[in-house]
C-alpha cells in the first residue's frame, strides 16, 4: 500500500476546478467496487463506520482503534483509490486529535476531517452544540502539527451553519483557514445564500455534506469552489436491505437458485481478486493451473 500517491491524487482534485461526488464505501469489497467503477475518491463516514463495525447508531461509541483498523482494511484492498474519512471530533481534545491523525495516517487515508461539534453529547443535552472557536482552532493546529506525510490532507469541518447560523459558520471558516487547514467541510444548514457567503469569505477548497437535493448542481457548486459534495451513504443501506431480503426469502422457503439480486460468480471472482490469488498459488505453492 503506497499512501502518498493517493494523497497527491486527492490534492490534485482539490486544486482543480470540478466538483465531484465521492463513492461511499464501508469495507474492502465496497471500496474495490467504487474503484472499479471509476470513482475518483472513496468516502468512509463515521456513521457508516459505527454501523459496519458495531452495528450501532452514530452516537460516538466507536473507538479510534476500531475506526483506524477498518480504514486500514479498506486501503489495503484497493490499488489507487484515495480514501477520505470522517474522523469526527478527533476522539477527544487537541492531544487526542494528534493521536487520531497519527493512527489514520498510518492506516493510509488520503484525507481526514476534524470537526468542532461538542462530542459525545453531554448529559441532558437536547441537541449537539459547538466547542468554542478557540478550541476548534487548537484542534486544527494540532492535526496539522501531527501529520508526518505533508501530502496528507487535513480538512476543518463544522456544522455551525445548522447549529448557530451563517455568521458563526463564516467566522469559523475564516479561523480554520487561517490556522492552515487544506480545505473546509460544511455539514448541514446549507443553502445557496449560506454557501455564497462561505465561498466569498474564504479562498481554499470547500466540501459539503448534507446538501439539499436542489443544491446538487455540480456546475453551481464548482463555481463556489466546492470540490467534493457528498450525496449520502446509500450503498450501505442498500447492502442492509439486500441482506435482509435474502435472509427473509431463505427463511420463508425460497430456493437459493430462485433468489433475485445475487452477484454473479464472475463479479464475485473479480471483487475478491480470485485471479490474483490463483496466480500466487501457481507461482509460490506449485498449484496446478
Amino acid at each position: 500500500m503506497h499512501a502518498t500517491p493517493r494523497r497527491e491524487a486527492y490534492r490534485a482534485h482539490l486544486a482543480g476546478a470540478a466538483c465531484l461526488h465521492p463513492g461511499s464505501v464501508f469495507d474492502p469489497i465496497s471500496a474495490r467496487i467504487a474503484e472499479e467503477l471509476g470513482f475518483e475518491i472513496g468516502m468512509f463516514a463515521g456513521s457508516i463506520a459505527s454501523f459496519t463495525v458495531l452495528g450501532a447508531p452514530d452516537i460516538i461509541a466507536l473507538t479510534l482503534s476500531e475506526f483506524a483498523a477498518q480504514c486500514h482494511r479498506i486501503n489495503r484492498a484497493v490499488s489507487r483509490l484515495p480514501l477520505m474519512v470522517d474522523a469526527d471530533h478527533g476522539y477527544g481534545n487537541a492531544i487526542n486529535v494528534m493521536r487520531t491523525v497519527a493512527e489514520l495516517e498510518t492506516a493510509g487515508v488520503a484525507a481526514l476531517t476534524i470537526e468542532d461539534t461538542a462530542l459525545p453529547r453531554g448529559y441532558a443535552e437536547a441537541k449537539p452544540g459547538l466547542i468554542g472557536i478557540d478550541e476548534g482552532v487548537g484542534k486544527m493546529r494540532a492535526a496539522l502539527a501531527a501529520r508526518q506525510d505533508k501530502a496528507l490532507v487535513v480538512i476543518g469541518r463544522t456544522s455551525a451553519a445548522g447549529i448557530a447560523g451563517k455568521d458563526e459558520a463564516v467566522a469559523r471558516a475564516r479561523a480554520y483557514q487561517a490556522a492552515g487547514v487544506d480545505g473546509l467541510f460544511f455539514a448541514g444548514g446549507m443553502s445557496r445564500p449560506v454557501l455564497d457567503a462561505l465561498a466569498e469569505a474564504t479562498s481554499i477548497p470547500l466540501l459539503l455534506g448534507g446538501v439539499p437535493a436542489e443544491m446538487l448542481d455540480l456546475p453551481y457548486l464548482a463555481s463556489r469552489r466546492v470540490r467534493i459534495a457528498l450525496q449520502g451513504h446509500q450503498p450501505f443501506s442498500a447492502a442492509v436491505q439486500a441482506v435482509h431480503a435474502t435472509l427473509k426469502a431463505l427463511r420463508e422457503g425460497t430456493k437459493p437458485a430462485d433468489l433475485p439480486g445475487i452477484a454473479s460468480a464472475a463479479l464475485m471472482a473479480r471483487v475478491t481478486r480470485e485471479a490474483d490469488y490463483a496466480a500466487h498459488a501457481r507461482d509460490f505453492l506449485g498449484a496446478a493451473s
